[in-house]
């Protein structure tokens, strides 16, 4: 596509490191898209993809938003740090036309507003330089252009699970993603560049158990499948047993209800 521009280092120096956290899901991160569908369609319903329309899906993962998007009609280009995710997202998208790109959201390898419309579906919210990466998804966003995030809010399920994962980290991040999902941060990072609504909602993550939750999570989701493999078998065991005690509170009958608060923000280019 014209709107792309070759750059160099694709992945930032600092990012590398996370870029091979995150790839090592690999085709197994899909089980973990599958967790949050809902959230994933409440985002590609609000940005309303419309035919010919050029969308950015940043950190696109294995492609769930992606391929939404395509299916709409959209000229949809895809870009993720970790190699191995996109391998996943190229596997998955057989008949549609999305164009995969190994590249860094703190750096897009983008033209200047390039794209009708920019999405990120829990995923720019984990970069490491959250200022750098939203000028970016202002920068490649055309004036009069569409953004639409979700973000997981500091204080639900998900920065739990997160915060009980940390005392087993040597060393846990310096920023805290979790901000991404506090209105006044996102108009902080976002305000400047979009006119923004922000409203929280809920996912809903179904599993049979907290065991099930533990075996997807472990195999498919970097973070929390590098850290269990850097840990001893004593602490990985503890882990483990944190994790899925953890999920097991969110038990209802035969399985598990877990209700994940988000923020979708959508966002008008200034």
């Amino acid at each position: 596509m014209d709107d792309l521009i070759a750059t160099a280092p694709a992945i930032q120096p600092h990012n590398e490191r996370a870029a091979a956290v995150w790839s090592s899901g690999g085709r197994d991160y899909e089980e973990i898209i599958r967790g949050v569908y809902d959230g994933i369609d409440a985002a590609v319903a609000a940005l309303a993809p419309q035919p010919g329309e050029c969308i950015l899906d940043v950190a696109t993962g294995t492609g769930i938003t992606a391929r939404a998007c395509a299916r709409r009609g959209a000229q949809v280009t895809g870009i993720d740090i970790a190699a191995g995710l996109l391998d996943a997202a190229r596997s998955l998208s057989d008949g549609l036309s999305i164009d995969y790109r190994l590249g860094d959201a703190e750096a897009l390898p983008c033209a200047d507003a390039s794209f009708d419309a920019v999405v990120s579906t829990f995923g720019v919210m984990f970069a490491a330089k959250p200022e750098a990466a939203a000028q970016e998804l202002a920068r490649v966003c055309r004036p009069g252009g569409r953004l639409a995030l979700t973000t997981w809010t500091p204080d639900g399920a998900i920065a739990e699970m997160f915060s009980l994962m940390r005392p087993y980290m040597a060393a846990p991040p310096a920023v805290s993603p979790f901000a991404w999902g506090r209105p006044e941060r996102l108009e902080e990072l976002l305000g400047g560049a979009f006119d923004l609504t922000v409203t929280t909602l809920t996912s809903h993550y179904v599993e049979t158990g907290g065991e099930a939750a533990w075996n997807t999570f472990v195999t498919g989701y970097g973070p929390t499948r590098t850290l269990a493999a850097s840990l001893d078998e004593e602490r990985r065991a503890a882990l483990k047993r944190d994790f899925v005690a953890f999920h097991e509170r969110f038990r209802e009958g035969a399985g598990i209800h877990v209700p994940r608060t988000f923020q979708l923000t959508l966002g008008r280019r200034r």
